[in-house]
């Protein structure tokens, strides 16, 4: 059998510029090379070290960030300090978006789980820069389109499933983006659990419970989905 820990790891796609990796990112896609100079000339780039708050909630929200290095969570934070964790992002990933368009404050904090760089695009170059070039609108578009139904994915998955039935469908979620199943994220039993609304040690249960029954192996904080079908039939709805 092949040890999934032994295949290369892929990583995404970057080139030596700020265009050649907005090129890379599926929200400019869409863009011509020639227009794609022009948006990588009104990026800025700023680095983050691991642990950082990189956005409050409630800030102004002025600019949209693209993840060139790292990784980043969009929590929401509790009175008594307890966190939900909305979504992980990785390289060519962004956020910021909602508050291009309707000019409203932040609607969480976003804060550094590694080391990050990233690019910030200003509003005002950006809705600019959409006037001129159609394709990027549409592609917002299609972007939020796609956030909003992974997020009544995840509201459904929440209310219907079971603990266990979350983290299996959590993990068909990040091994459906990783290279061969393998998920490289930092995706600890706290983290799983801030995500899914559940406690650490019923996560870490479960985690145990798939490694033996062989649904997935674990290795030096990776995760390798061993057996998706498995897990998909668990991410189902139990009647």
């Amino acid at each position: 059998m092949t040890d999934p820990f032994r295949l290369q790891r892929s990583n995404p796609v970057q080139g030596n510029t700020t265009a050649d990796f907005l090129a890379t990112v599926p929200l400019f896609s869409g863009i011509e090379k020639s227009e794609m100079g022009r948006f990588a000339d009104l990026t800025r780039e700023k680095s983050y070290p691991k642990g950082s708050v990189i956005v409050f909630e409630d800030d102004p929200g002025d600019s949209l960030f693209v993840v060139r290095e790292g990784r980043v969570k969009v929590v929401l934070v509790a009175e008594d300090g307890r966190e939900v964790i909305l979504g992980v992002l990785g390289v060519g990933e962004h956020f910021g978006e909602l508050s291009l368009i309707d000019d409203q404050p932040r609607s969480a904090h976003v804060i550094a789980m590694e080391d990050a760089t990233l690019l910030v695009l200003r509003r005002e170059d950006f809705r600019k820069r959409v006037e001129q070039s159609p394709s990027v609108a549409w592609a917002l578009l299609i972007e939020l389109s796609r956030r909003l139904r992974a997020a009544d994915g995840k509201i459904g998955g929440l209310v219907l499933l079971d603990v266990p039935g979350r983290i299996a469908r959590l993990l068909l979620d990040f091994g459906a983006e990783a290279p061969g199943g393998l998920i490289e994220k930092p995706l600890t039993h706290q983290t799983i659990a801030n995500m899914i609304g559940a406690s650490r040690e019923t996560v870490s249960r479960t985690m145990r419970e798939f490694q033996d029954l062989g649904w997935v192996k674990v290795e030096r904080r990776r995760i390798a989905l061993a057996d998706a079908e498995a897990l998909k039939k668990r991410a189902q709805v139990r009647v």
